[in-house]
């Protein structure tokens, strides 16, 4: 009888080349991490410590499959009935593939029941008018930035409408325009020059559309302006500091209220 040989498992990478690769791309997400603090990076990115799926974040994770099925629907002119909308959000709620939760007693119901209420609500308020076709639906894209001496930019962009980049967020509290703006600069500076870069023309704007998880759910858009070249600057020297800390291999914690929902605390609490 012939047998054929099982492949040998690739080898792993070493810690060395992991930080190669980090040094070559950076995402909006990897260097807000980064910046916030590089011994948590350093967990998630480089030694690749898996940890439970968070409750909030699969929430997230279920409204954000509903609102791209959905804006998805509206690029292709076929919008999706409420009945669809639905099975949508139940089948996003189901899909565990990236990790269990672990829900306390009676909290999974609640949550689901929150999430679908979210979804709810944003589509009928008609935040994004149903009859208009998206520029873009959850697209890929990249921004080659070696001439500034940068890695590659990359990222994804939930949606384009008339030239505004949206983003979706959930959310338990009502943001505060002013700090939204400042809280995610790095992120809405990333979508700007990744609109840029690939479309060659300037972004109308940017808006955050923030699903707000009340008793009685709320949609706050904040809308902003378009990306300034001082916030394009320092975006720009932002990245400069990932570079350099990752040749310096500086991955030091970083102390602070984030600490409590962090979940690498045990881990940090060891560090030497």
């Amino acid at each position: 009888m012939n047998t054929v040989a099982e492949a040998p498992p690739p080898p792993e990478r070493s810690e060395q080349d992991i930080i190669r690769a980090l040094q070559e791309t950076v995402s909006a997400s990897r260097l807000f991490l980064f910046l916030q603090c590089r011994l948590k990076f350093y967990y998630r990115y480089v030694l690749k410590l898996q940890k439970p799926k968070t409750t909030s974040l699969h929430l997230g994770s279920a409204v954000h499959a509903v609102l791209k099925a959905w804006n998805k629907a509206r690029w292709l002119q076929q919008p999706l009935t409420l009945k669809e909308v639905h099975a949508t959000y139940l089948n996003a709620w189901a899909d565990t593939t990236e990790g269990p939760v672990s829900w306390e007693p009676g909290e999974e119901e609640t949550d689901k029941t929150t999430g679908w209420r979210l979804c709810d609500t944003y589509l009928r308020e008609h935040h994004v008018p149903a009859e208009i076709k998206p520029d873009a639906v959850e697209v890929s894209i990249e921004a080659d930035l070696r001439e500034h001496g940068l890695p590659r930019l990359i990222g994804i962009l939930d949606l384009v409408q008339q030239g505004h980049i949206i983003d979706y967020k959930t959310t338990s509290s009502t943001p505060h325009a002013e700090k939204v703006a400042h809280s995610t600069e790095i992120q809405t500076s990333s979508y700007a020059v990744l609109y840029r870069h690939n479309t060659g023309r300037n972004e109308t704007g940017v808006q955050l559309h923030h699903l707000v998880k009340l008793k009685n759910p709320k949609v706050v858009i904040t809308p902003l302006p378009a990306m300034t070249a001082a916030q394009q600057t320092r975006l720009f020297r932002q990245m400069e500091a990932y570079l350099e800390g990752l040749q310096r291999r500086d991955f030091i914690p970083s102390p602070g209220m984030h600490c409590a929902s962090c979940e690498y605390f045990n881990e940090c609490r060891l560090w030497h």
